[in-house]
């Protein structure tokens, strides 16, 4: 048998509705939405469009504000990296982001810094979250961008992104969160329109890997000032060139869909499967990392008293699949940075563990877990 797959915040499995749209738009209907001449082209035109709207409705955006790209890499890099011209001509040169970023948003940072801009990195409570005050007291006349993710996708903790556009309000900074982790999963923040750019990626939400977007929220008339980081056509506004992938957006519009729909019959079967998981490991004494009552129903990020990750990864190998951390930084054994902000020494946040599940996890059996645990630590 298989090990139960349990890694939904590296990447989540195709819905079967999904997966039926993708097949429809790869074999039968596969015209180019830019061909203007011949009803295959309409076709798909008419795809594209209606996956914008199945994206926007989810937080309450509008089709024209919707951007197509490979992900939320590619979209965080177009947020943060794209409105480095606006910043210059403007004398905006400030960033605010917090310490527990993904890599896409504290590289393309790190990137502007080299070129004089000024980046401030947040620190986060040992909750795992920012303090609103903190944005607000790091807050100036020439902050250009607010960058702050909707949920964390080592720990599931989400980010108080209300309080932060209220800090916000009418100060000239863009509001970019990076909600990979969040879109299609906890919707409401998303909704607040003081946030102006959010990143999205297909593959957290049961889409295919290699689609996502970038929602480019306009302020009464006018869109955040992006400007393209590649060059060679007029798709997207001219943000983001190439033959767009008809098959993928659609795909990832039906996703988008399904997860408005379903909202809430996904919300009771993730948090069954944690309320069985935390008492099921109740007798090792699991230590959960971060603010608990801000955690996803998906999530549980915890280290057990004398255990290694890395052991423990491999101790259960063939009963179920789970990570140490994050997929995209898997290569580096260094220890998280995102729970190193967090106030862990290194020897702790080595020892932690991120278990991650969806709808479609199957049932199986936590007490079977817990036992190969206890003969794990007495050999130990």
């Amino acid at each position: 048998m298989h090990p139960i797959y349990l890694d939904c915040n590296a990447t989540t499995p195709l819905d079967p509705e999904v997966q039926e749209v993708l097949m429809y738009y790869l074999t039968e209907e596969y015209g180019n939405e830019g061909s203007r001449t011949h009803a295959y082209g309409a076709r798909a035109k008419k795809a594209v469009q209606k996956a914008r709207d199945q994206i926007a409705a989810v937080v309450s955006a509008k089709r024209e504000e919707v951007i197509f790209t490979s992900g939320a890499t590619e979209s965080n890099n177009l947020a943060i990296l794209g409105l480095k011209e606006a910043g210059q001509k403007e004398n905006r040169r400030h960033i605010i982001t917090s310490a527990i970023e993904h890599k896409a948003v504290l590289e393309p940072c790190a990137a502007l810094e080299r070129e004089g801009f000024e980046v401030t990195r947040l620190p986060v409570r040992p909750g795992g979250f920012i303090d609103p005050e903190a944005v607000q007291l790091a807050l100036r006349p020439d902050t250009l961008l607010v960058s702050v993710m909707q949920v964390n996708n080592e720990t599931g903790i989400k980010q108080p992104l209300d309080d932060i556009a209220k800090v916000l309000g009418n100060h000239k900074a863009y509001f970019h969160t990076d909600a990979a982790q969040g879109f299609g999963k906890d919707i409401e923040p998303l909704r607040n329109p003081r946030i102006d750019l959010i990143s999205v990626s297909g593959h957290k939400i049961h889409a295919p890997k290699g689609v996502g977007a970038l929602i480019t929220r306009r302020r009464g008339y006018e869109s955040p000032p992006i400007k393209a980081l590649m060059y060679g056509g007029g798709q997207e506004r001219g943000l983001r060139p190439g033959t767009l992938p008809v098959a993928l957006i659609a795909a990832l519009g039906k996703a988008s869909e399904i997860a408005q729909r379903d909202q809430s019959k996904r919300h009771q079967k993730c948090l069954t499967i944690k309320v069985k998981a935390i008492e099921s490991l109740a007798p090792l004494n699991p230590k959960l990392s971060g603010d608990q009552s801000i955690v996803m129903d998906h999530v549980l990020n915890f280290s057990i008293p004398g255990m290694d990750s890395e052991a423990l990864m491999v101790a259960l190998k063939d009963l179920i699949s789970i990570s140490n951390g994050s997929a995209c930084t898997s290569s580096s054994y260094t220890p998280s940075h995102v729970l190193k902000a967090m106030g862990m020494e290194e020897d702790e946040a080595n020892s932690c563990v991120r278990i991650s599940w969806c709808h479609m996890t199957p049932k199986f059996d936590w007490d079977l877990i817990t036992a190969r645990i206890r003969i794990l630590l007495g050999h130990m």
